[in-house]
Formats: structure tokens, sequence, C-alpha cells
């Protein structure tokens, strides 16, 4: 376990990506197994251990220290993990010797709900500080390291030699603690196994701005819509279906009704929207299906789920990534057409003869509610990653509003003495006057500079607590840069924010002067 929690604390303070590479990089090869596959798996989010909620973190806490004490430092001190792993007393009989991470685990796995709590008392009583935060980072799924699974899958291609493409199609058909994976790596037999149904790694885009634009040539690529929804996988074989997001996360459980049509065979990258008589709904229609392990007939019923195709990476008899653009973008158009899926339609290509006919085209979808354009270089093979130069998003310019800050509350990890994250909220009428209503909240776009002087000013001006969430008293205004406004009856303003982030804080700005919720409801599209 020791190891691990030294990893951990290495990566935490190392904000350099090839740093991060290294020290991953030196773990996977020194580390033994299991240890170091059970590593994988949690950097991955591919660990399932029985989620320990923070009230049995604290219950287990405070049943060794003064509750009153342990309330007292976890508010001062503002992460859970950190508190707890610093607070907790030396055992009262000397401990066994430390655990193993793969001790840990099975141990975790193997218990029942009531003896969890006693099991990770003795745990702690077994570690050092260090140890029992990485213990409680493992058990409540937040490691916030700044280390992606792919970031991880690089260490291993990196560090052994391997093909990363290789790798992410294997990872998603093998299990934790990865033993069959770790000795291909380091010379022995490629894992067997059936990748009919895997998910294939991903093409991402990198933004582009005006100035780099002008240095491309218009008739080298191709243009369309930059939906917003989310970007999925579709795969369909004789043994079976499924819907993959960006990360391979399956989202099979949520959207029965899209596994059902999938009657086609094939590998299918596109957009999961809801549309509805041809229409496309908000994402916020949407976002009410993602993550439910369980749909409602009504929820089908009302929001239905459809793929709006971008690229075919399989046609049910050849592996066509290797392809240019071009040519997979006929296949699929000819595909499409052969299976005519009820909830798959193609995502139609934006003919253009030069960037400012195009630019025209993009500043005219705000009132559609489209994100941008997406811009395809016509020769360039289907790679996984985000290669620079053959796929380029151009989103149109963000929205702008001024906000009242609401409410705060101290971010994680580097930030968690810092009151980071702000709800913000725009003026309403009402018939005892204007009040303000919570129009979204953010936690980036500032400067740590700009940081230390936001958390001065909350400490100076909190009314009341809710929990973690500090309400402030009405006096600094916020000027906050956002994709998009959607119509939502999940907020009490009836909108929210895609993508929310502080563009500059106005210092100089009256609170009176901030924003009406009328003038924010004018920016939804239609």
């Amino acid at each position: 376990m020791q190891p691990f929690a030294h990893l951990l604390e290495a990566l935490v303070h190392t904000p350099r990506r090839t740093a991060k590479l290294e020290l991953l990089k030196d773990y996977f090869r020194d580390t033994p197994d299991p240890d170091r596959g059970w590593a994988l798996a949690a950097l991955a989010g591919g660990l399932e251990l029985p989620n320990l909620t923070p009230s049995v973190i604290r219950g287990v806490a405070e049943a060794r220290v003064d509750p009153v004490l342990f309330r007292l430092s976890y508010d001062f001190v503002g992460d859970l993990a950190e508190t707890t792993a610093l607070i907790w007393p030396e055992p009262p009989t000397p401990p066994g010797p430390a655990p193993g991470l793969d001790e840990v685990v099975q141990t975790l796995q193997s218990a029942t709900r009531s003896d969890r709590p006693g099991l990770l008392s003795a745990l702690f009583d077994r570690l050092d500080a260090s140890a029992r935060f990485a213990l409680i980072k493992l058990c409540t799924g937040g490691m916030r390291v700044g280390v992606s699974a792919r970031l991880a899958r690089t260490a291993l291609a990196e560090g052994f030699g391997r093909p990363l493409e290789r790798i992410e199609e294997l990872w998603f058909v093998l299990e934790p603690p990865y033993a069959d994976l770790f000795r291909w790596l380091e010379g022995g037999p490629e894992p067997e196994a059936d990748l009919s149904l895997a998910f294939r790694p991903m093409m991402l885009a990198n933004p582009i701005e005006g100035e780099r634009l002008t240095t491309l040539a218009p008739a080298d690529f191709a243009a369309e819509t930059k939906w917003d929804g989310i970007r999925v996988q579709a795969v369909a074989t004789e043994t079976g279906r499924r819907l993959y997001s960006r990360t391979g996360e399956d989202l099979g459980p949520a959207f029965p009704d899209l596994l059902d049509a999938m009657s086609w065979r094939g590998c299918v990258d596109g957009e999961l929207l809801i549309v509805e008589g041809g229409e496309v709904r908000p994402f916020a229609d949407l976002q009410t299906r993602l993550g439910r392990k369980k749909v409602t007939a009504k929820m089908l019923a009302e929001l239905p789920a459809h793929i709006r195709a971008y690229d075919l990476l399989h046609d049910g008899r050849r592996d066509l990534r290797a392809l240019p653009y071009d040519a997979r973008r006929a296949r699929l158009a000819r595909w499409a057409q052969a299976h005519g899926a009820p909830r798959l339609d193609l995502s139609a290509e934006i003919p253009f003869e030069d960037w400012p006919e195009l630019a025209a085209r993009r500043d005219a979808q705000r009132d559609e509610g489209e994100e941008g354009l997406m811009l395809k270089r016509r020769d360039a093979p289907y790679t996984g990653g985000r290669p620079i130069g053959p796929w380029w998003k151009w989103k149109r310019d963000p929205l702008t509003a001024d906000c009242v800050l609401m409410y705060a509350q101290r971010g994680h990890g580097k930030r968690s003495s810092y009151y980071s994250d702000y709800t913000f909220g725009a003026w309403e009428e009402t018939e005892d006057g204007p009040r303000l209503a919570p129009v979204g909240k953010a936690y980036s776009g500032f400067t740590d500079e700009e940081l230390i002087e936001l958390d001065r000013w909350v400490r100076a001006n909190m009314t009341e607590r809710f929990g973690p969430v500090r309400a402030v008293k009405p006096g600094l205004v916020l000027e906050v840069a956002f994709d998009a406004l959607q119509a939502s009856a999940r907020h009490r303003s009836g909108l929210a924010m895609r993508f929310p982030r502080i563009k500059r804080i106005r210092w100089d700005k009256p609170i009176e002067e901030a924003d009406r919720l009328e003038t924010l409801r004018a920016m939804i599209p239609g």
C-alpha cells in the first residue's frame, strides 16, 4: 500500500504531464503483480470497491477521535480524506505489518456491509497518514491526481514498448488486476480475447481559431455540424450490442431503446442525441437519461434516444480505420442507407468554398442551438487519441452574462483550503421586488492570484452555511462565459448553462447592474 500512496503523493505534486508519465512508468515497471494491476485499475477508474460513503468514513473517525474535534478539524481542512488521515490516533496495541494494495482490495471486496467500518478501522491502524489518505481515496473513488485512463495506458505503452492502440483495444475486454496484460507487456503472449465487441479508441479533435484556420486549404477539409450531445460508439455483432461513451464507459443500461434498434452489424462513431419529430432536443433532456441504471417507460416514450452518425469504423466485415476519411464517409453513407436503422441517421456534410463562407454558417448556428463546426481532413485515417492536424473543432464564440455571486464551496485536492466553487445568480422580478435566482456554477477561468482574492472576499462576506456550502451577502459581480443556455425544468430559474466559467471578476460593477433573468432567457435558441 505504501508504494501506491507514495505514487499518489508524487502525482498530486507533479503538474507536468511528462513528469507524471515518468512516475507512472517507474511504478508499473518496479511494482509486482497484483498490486500494480489494482493501482492501474484505480487510476483508470476501473476498480470496483464497495462504496464507502463520507458518512461511513466520518463514523469510523468519530469512533476513535472526539467528534467535536474531528468536525472542527474537518471544517478547517476542508477535505474528509486528508482530515481523517492526519487526525487518526496511534492504535492502543502495536499493529501488524502494513498491508499491500492487494490485501486491502481483497479485504474490502469480500467484506459484508456491517463488517466494513471495523475492517476499515483496522486497516487505518496498520497504515501511516499517507497510506490512510490513499486508502480513503480508493474507497470513495476520488483519485483527483491529474491522471486520466488514457494517460495511464500511455505510460504502459511507453514503459513497455507496446502499441497504445492495441493496449486500448485489449483494455475493455480484460479485468483487474490485469495479470495477462502485464505478462504480455513484459514479452509474453498476447491475451486471448474476443475483440469484436471491444471499444475502439476514439479519434478526437483539437480546437482551432481564425488565425490558424487561414493556414489550412479549404479543399482539404470536409465540414459538418458539431452537435450538442455526447460522443458515442455503437457496436453490434452476432454476439451482442454495446454503446460506449468517448472514454469507453458502457452506456447501454441507460439507453435500452438504442440497443434494441441496433439490428445492424458494425461499429459506428456518432453523437448521442434526443430526437423527437425530427428535431434535436436540448442537451438538458439528454442529461436526464445519462448515468441511469434503469429507465422508466415514460422516459423512453418522452425522450427517444438517437445516434447521428459521423464515421464508420467497422462495417461488419472489415476494419475501416486505415482508410482515408472520404472513403470511410462514402462507405458510411451506403451502409446507413442499406440498414435503415430507425434511430440512426447521417450527420450531413456542409458544402463550402472558403473559410469566410463557412464562418457565416457557423455564426448562424446559435439560433439553431448548435455548438459549432467540425473540420475533418479528407485524406486522414481514423487514429485513436488527439493527433494535431486531421480533425479540428471550430466552436462559435461564447455567450457572456454578468451574474452575482450567491454561494461558495471549497474545492478538492490543492484547492481544498480555498472557496473555489461558485454559484451565481441573475435578478428576477417578484411580487416582493427583485431577488437573485441561481443560474449556474463554475470553478474555472480565474488565475491562482484571483482565487486568493475571491477566497478572501467569500470568508469576509459569509452569511449562512448549508453543509459544505456557504452563502454570501450579495456584493460581487462575476462576468460568466458559457457555450449555450437551455430551458430546464430541473432548475428554479428555468434555465441551464452549458460549460460556464468565470471570464472576469467585476470588482467595479454594482450588483444592481447585473443581468436579469429575462435577458438570459432571451439567449435560449428559439
